[in-house]
């Protein structure tokens, strides 16, 4: 999964990538097409799994995290450019000044310029459509163009009224008629609050969780700078401060889960393994992730969630206690679940 990096300049949001990835930023590239970089998933179930069968390769779910201009505030009219880097993500994580300002009035106004920029997306489509009714077209073109811009003039009064097209409740086949404008106000989002060390211990605010309940919140500078100590060091300032353990793993966790990803897991002596999949998905398409060629084969699925196969130890075990399980094709995979897929 794609998850840009999005916030006004100031936040914090390059060094957020830095600590969530490792790769240090090059602002060239971030104002030219955004700078892309890998976050590995934590996961201590694939840890146990991988100490238990001794696999040669363990592979990690992973992040691919996109970061962006930050967004000016005085000056909107060049935010939407600078969002449009981000017009193929899948979701966006919204990095919050924690450490002064008011970030619940930040989050409001972040809002207003992915709506506004939405906004210039589906207007300049309804001017293109209205200018091609104005032209002889075949009847049935004609009625397609009459239909999406009805759907568009609908969106256009959604956003203008400061919602989502969520609110609308499109239909299926409606959702596909707009998919390729790529709203960001349909894609997965959640806030990354950046605080300093005043708030460390301290809730995100009411009326923020309340804004967008996904969020999670990070001492970011003060983590990175913790990072470079030797660890007796480390230890030290991290007692003085109440810091019990660093968060970047629980924050990177976090981010995975608030954009609706679970992971199955596929385990033996080759490899052992965690697949990314959105929450909800059913076994055949899972089994896809894998290989297209185990998908169209489909036969069933060998299920074992992962706590039962840790309790007992061995898929005999399972077996014998009757945690082990054979699904087909609709049954819509559980975080952690252990999948063998049968095909022909």
């Amino acid at each position: 999964m794609k998850v840009g990096l999005v916030g006004y300049t100031g936040s914090g949001k390059s060094t957020v990538f830095e600590w969530l990835t490792g790769a240090k930023p090059n602002p060239a590239k971030v104002l030219q097409e955004g700078q892309l970089a890998i976050a590995q998933v934590p996961d201590e179930r694939l840890d146990w799994l991988s100490a238990h069968f001794q696999p040669r390769k363990t592979t990690y779910a992973t992040l691919e995290l996109v970061d962006t201009p930050g967004l000016l505030a005085a000056e909107r009219k060049d935010n939407p450019k600078r969002l449009n880097i981000l017009r193929t993500a899948d979701g966006l994580l919204i990095v919050l000044t924690g450490f002064s300002g008011d970030p619940v009035a930040e989050y409001r106004n972040f809002q207003s310029e992915l709506l506004f920029a939405d906004l210039e997306i589906v207007a300049n489509r309804i001017e293109k459509l209205e200018a091609q009714l104005k032209k002889p077209r075949p009847a049935k073109e004609r009625d397609n163009d009459l239909k999406e811009l009805e759907l568009l003039k609908r969106i256009v009064a959604t956003l203008e009224a400061g919602q989502s097209p969520r609110a609308l409740g499109l239909s299926e086949e409606q959702e596909k008629a707009i998919r390729s404008f790529q709203l960001f106000t349909l894609k997965q989002e959640m806030v990354l609050l950046n605080i300093g060390e005043d708030r460390i211990g301290k809730e995100p605010p009411a009326e923020l969780l309340k804004a967008c309940p996904k969020v999670v919140q990070a001492p970011v500078k003060l983590e990175m700078e913790l990072a470079d100590l030797s660890e007796a060091d480390r230890a030290a300032f991290m007692q003085d401060l109440g810091i019990k353990e660093l968060s970047r793993d629980r924050v990177i966790r976090a981010i995975f889960s608030g954009m609706g990803q679970i992971v199955f897991l596929t385990v033996g002596e080759d490899e052992c393994r965690a697949w990314p999949i959105l929450a909800g998905m059913n076994a055949v398409t899972s089994a896809g992730q894998i290989h297209s060629d185990l998908a169209q084969g489909f036969v069933r699925a060998e299920v074992v969630p992962y706590e039962e196969f840790k309790k007992h130890g061995s898929m005999k075990e399972c077996k014998a206690k009757g945690v082990y399980r054979l699904e087909g094709k609709t049954y819509v995979l559980q975080d952690g679940d252990i999948m063998h897929v049968l095909h022909s």
